[in-house]
């Protein structure tokens, strides 16, 4: 099966019934995404395919169609993409362990939306989970991301 993984074409042998989540970390080692629930509803494991949020845990690798995108290739070796940056002088993280997940959806968010209000953000960002109770400055990030991202 051909995958396209942050910009490198990838053959990976597996049943097509695998989730997405384990061809990226087990297969490919991209350890960025996270496990969290194994049933798409903490969203510690989202990754973009062909632009959209997607969860992994619970995506067959064998109906992923277009290029996925990890938190590993979000940015560029130059530069962080404008979420992560946001998420970094916002200080988001407290554990991290969501954050990869939060920061892909914020990203796929963002492409639709670049001027979101309070409650567009809550509510795109709703099921993504984070335990620690980082929502304010997650908000608050997305915001910020936006704004770098419409000056772009």
């Amino acid at each position: 099966m051909q995958l396209t993984v942050n910009g490198q074409a990838h053959t990976v042998e597996v049943e097509p019934d695998m989730p997405l989540l384990w061809v990226l970390r087990d297969i490919l080692g991209l350890r960025g995404t996270k496990y969290g629930c194994g049933i798409a509803v903490c969203g510690a494991c989202t990754v973009q395919v062909g632009g959209a949020a997607k969860r992994a845990c619970s995506l067959p690798v064998g109906s992923v169609d277009g290029e996925i995108v990890t938190i590993e290739g979000l940015g560029s070796a130059d530069a962080m993409h404008a979420v992560q940056e946001a998420w970094v002088e916002h200080q988001v993280a407290q554990c991290g362990y969501c954050q990869s997940g939060q920061i892909m959806n914020a990203a796929s968010f963002l492409e639709l939306n670049d001027a979101p209000s309070d409650r567009q953000i809550d509510d795109a960002m709703s099921g993504n989970l984070c335990r620690c109770g980082t929502y304010p400055r997650i908000r608050a990030a997305v915001k910020a991301a936006a704004v770098k991202l419409r000056s772009a």
